[in-house]
Formats: structure tokens, sequence, C-alpha cells
């Protein structure tokens, strides 16, 4: 009886992986063949529902298939701000201008991501947008990382074990499947920096994954998900929302839901925070820079980027962290480091 074979019936019964378990699992996983039975064991492992430790023994199991960028020098003092996506909400791509942001205050970001899958415009398509060459050497990249103060891991380029597990996913999602690769992609950063801000599509997952991430050895960072309505919400933190947020590593203490007014903000309309395509997001971009973007946009940037300083250890507060991010935001630096950007890859 082959592997799949054998778990298949144990997680229809709600039996969890052990961690043992789940790395022989990677290895067929990650193996051609037996498209239809992975299908199958991914489906079953989902309804039966993942749990912290499947979670974690799985994005161990894939780290270590991972490319290395060699990076160790920052990763102690790197940030990733990413969201786990498949919120379906329509946002603008938030983290990117947050990266940029937090790279014009002098703090190193691994940015780790794809190109749009649930979404128009991913966090890859943007920052290519804006002039970062996805598909640059690792010699580039770690020299971009250093020049730059930022640097943005292909998801594709990094993870060559999940060549034969993408046609499962991609037919599993025609059926409106979701499969626990659908959350392994920012528990697997493959610079693993230190601290992370950390978006989740669903409010039951955040205390999950905060678990997961702090198994993994995250020094501090925070997972986060607004409450956009019954039912709806965000894999970010938002201006127009109320936030669930849970604490990783030494901020493990932080349990609360955060709203605008906490910090001094005014809570605003969600349809001030939508984005579009390629085109559109740069054009919401170029108005966010101009100083004309919208007050909850401009907002909720400089929300996020100040808690990210937080995480790090740059400001006591949040509210201390807002008029720096602010000021980086609509005050020539951020426009300045997207100059930069171009320039370094032009070359």
């Amino acid at each position: 009886m082959s592997l799949l074979t054998s778990l298949i019936p144990a997680l229809e019964n709600g039996q969890e992986l052990s961690e043992s378990k789940v790395f022989e699992l990677a290895d067929v996983l990650a193996s051609p063949g037996d498209e239809d039975m992975k299908g199958r064991l991914l489906v079953a492992l989902a309804q039966k529902g993942e749990t912290a430790g499947e979670v974690t023994a799985f994005a161990r199991a894939f780290r270590e298939r991972a490319v290395n960028p060699g990076v160790e020098a920052w990763s102690g003092e790197a940030i990733d701000i990413v969201g786990t996506g498949g919120d379906h909400a329509g946002g603008f791509n938030i983290s990117s201008l947050v990266v940029l942001t937090l790279a014009s205050a002098g703090v190193k970001v691994m940015k780790h991501g794809n190109r749009g899958i649930t979404s128009r415009c991913g966090s890859a398509d943007l920052l290519a947008g804006l002039g970062f060459k996805l598909d640059a050497s690792p010699e580039r990249l770690r020299a971009a990382l250093q020049e730059l103060n930022y640097v943005f891991f292909f998801a594709p380029s990094f993870h060559p074990a999940f060549k034969h597990i993408a046609p499962v996913r991609k037919a599993l999602a025609a059926q409106g499947h979701r499969t626990v690769f659908n959350i392994l992609g920012p528990l697997m950063n493959p610079g693993r920096p230190a601290h992370i801000l950390f978006g989740v599509f669903s409010e039951t997952w955040v205390p999950v994954l905060a678990t997961a991430l702090g198994n993994l050895g995250v020094r501090s960072g925070l997972a986060v998900h607004g409450r956009l309505g019954e039912g709806k919400g965000i894999d970010e933190l938002t201006t127009a929302s109320p936030n669930r947020v849970r604490g990783i590593g030494q901020l493990a203490e932080v349990d609360d839901v955060w709203e605008a007014e906490r910090f001094g903000l005014s809570t605003r309309p969600f349809a001030e925070l939508t984005g579009g395509d390629l085109a559109e997001n740069l054009q919401i971009t170029e108005a966010v820079l101009s100083g004309r973007g919208p007050r909850g946009l401009v907002d909720t940037i400089a929300l996020n980027a100040a808690v990210a300083l937080w995480i790090c250890g740059r400001v006591k507060s949040v509210s201390e962290g807002l008029p720096i991010t602010r000021e980086l935001l609509v005050g020539g630096a951020v426009r300045a480091k997207v100059e930069a950007t171009r320039r370094f890859f032009s070359l």
C-alpha cells in the first residue's frame, strides 16, 4: 500500500500527521506522478483542518528543499511583509509600498512572493512594474539587499520542489478546493528573516499560523487579519476594519483587536483601499507618492510600516513610528527608492 493510500483514510478519520510522516509525505508530493491521489490526500487534509504542528512540519520539509539565496548576514535584522492571499477582497498591493517605505527607513526587508494568483496584481507584479528584476541572479539580489535595503525572492525561482505539486494545486483550485500549499508560501521565505508582519486570509487561521511561525523560530512578529464584515476579511492590517492581531516570538503575549482610532487614525471606507490590475495599481502608486492617494490607503500603508518598525525594535511604539513612515511615503523618500531601484537593475 502506498503512503498516499494509507494516509487518506487516517486523515478522513481526523488523525493528525506526525512530523516524521509529513516529511515522508513531502518526498512523495515533490516527486512526479500520482496526481489524483495527491489531490485526494490534500483535500482530506484540508477537510480535516491542518493543525499548527502539521503546518510547521510541512514548512520545515519544504524549507529544506528551497534554494539558499545566501543572505544569512542580514537575516537577523530583516523583516518580511507578506500575506497569504486568497481573501478575494480586491485590495491594493499594500505590502509592496510598505516594503519600499521600510527600505527607505534603513530597514532590511526580505520579501518573498509570487505573481497574482487569486488577485489581478500580485506583489511580484507591482514590484516588477516599479523596476525590480524578478529573475536577477542570487549575486545581484544580495547586492540589491545591501544597496537598496530590500530584496524580492520570486517564489518559483527558490522552490523547485513545488514543480510537481503545481498541477495538482491548479486542478483543485479549479474545483474550489484550498490546500495546505495556499498558506505555506509565507512560511517559507528562503532568506529566513527574523521578523515578520504576516497577513492572514481568514481570522480562524491567525492563531494557527502565529503558532507555526513561532515554532519555525521567528524572533518577533504579528499575524493579522482585517475584518470586513460577516464572512469577509482581508490579509492585511487596515484602517477600514477591526484587525485581529496575534503576536509571534518575543511578541507572543499580543492577542488583541486593533482599530484605527487606537493610533490616532480615523476609520475609512474599504473602497479607499481597493486596487486593480497592474496598470491601475501603478497609477494608484503614483497618486500615493504624489500626496494624492486616498486617505485610507495612505494611512493603512503608513500604519503597517509603523507596526513593522515596532516589530523590528526601531521605535518604542506604533504611534511613534507613524509620523516617520508617513513622511517617508509622501515626502519623496519612497519615490527616490523606486528611482534607485530602476537605476540599480538597469545597469
